[in-house]
């Protein structure tokens, strides 16, 4: 077992499991709107993965959601020149205070805007994905591969979940509603990442651009021989606008399929705010 995926395991037996389903009105707040949540499970969650990756890795440093949300100008760390951990510490927390089993951790290793690695753990699944740069992506012990879609049947895409869009971004998506395709609300980002690489779901369309909602997800679908675009078909870059919505995708001719949907729509490109 790596360190990271050590490290991973460990956080979530300490600081998210042992609070799943046990969770308290007052260890639930509100962040910006009413289906924008964190936990204490989040928080101390995040605050223990900071410690423990800065430790392996001398001189990186952590972009995680918790941090950015008290200080913004943390983001700009992606485009800095220090290795940078990317971490998501309960990715899926509306599931997970529900106590469903849709939630996981999502870390990734980046440095100067390129993925080097990923981590996506599923604890209440017992699933755990980890993907190299490179070297493919695994889960648990198995290599992914997301080969390429049945022709024969419409394209499963799950899109950003309505509770999270403007009606512009609502309007840029619309563009899913035609013949030959099948869309749904998404999840959990991560599992949904996931899905795509496991070659259970044969596309993905968001319209923002967290980073630590998508960097585990994109090097994994990757890995696993899939591939991202954005709007104007060029690779989701990191830091930096977008040209929103993007895709991702199990093989190239989805991806391009998805893209040339977004751009048939009448609402043009919209870009994800943080």
């Amino acid at each position: 077992m790596s360190p990271v995926t050590e490290a991973i395991r460990t956080v979530a037996a300490r600081e998210i499991l042992p609070r799943w389903r046990q969770l308290a009105d007052d260890e639930i707040s509100v962040k910006t709107g009413p289906h924008d949540l964190v936990t204490v499970a989040d928080q101390a969650a995040e605050r223990s993965l900071t410690a423990i990756l800065t430790a392996l890795l001398p001189g990186s440093v952590v972009v995680g959601e918790e941090a950015v949300h008290e200080d913004p100008s943390r983001y700009a760390a992606l485009s800095g020149d220090a290795p940078v951990w990317i971490v998501d510490p309960v990715d899926g927390t509306r599931p997970f205070v529900r106590g469903e089993t849709g939630f996981c951790t999502l870390v990734a290793l980046a440095h100067h805007g390129e993925l080097l690695g990923s981590w996506t753990y599923a604890p209440a699944r017992e699933l755990f994905a980890h993907a190299w740069r490179g070297a493919g992506a695994w889960l648990d012990g198995v290599r992914l591969h997301a080969g390429a879609p049945d022709h024969t049947r419409p394209l499963r895409v799950a899109h950003s979940h309505p509770d999270y869009t403007s009606p512009q971004q609502k309007r840029a998506l619309s563009a899913l509603v035609t013949e030959g395709v099948t869309a749904r609300p998404c999840g959990a980002a991560g599992l949904e990442y996931l899905a795509v690489a496991r070659g259970e779901l044969d596309a993905i369309a968001f319209d923002w651009e967290n980073a630590w909602d998508h960097a585990a997800g994109l090097l994994l679908v990757r890995e696993a021989g899939g591939l991202e675009l954005t709007r104007d078909g060029s690779p989701f870059r990191l830091a930096g606008e977008n040209d929103m919505p993007f895709t991702a995708a199990r093989d190239k001719a989805t991806a391009q399929r998805l893209v040339a949907l977004f751009r048939s729509g009448d609402a043009g490109g919209v870009v994800g705010a943080r």
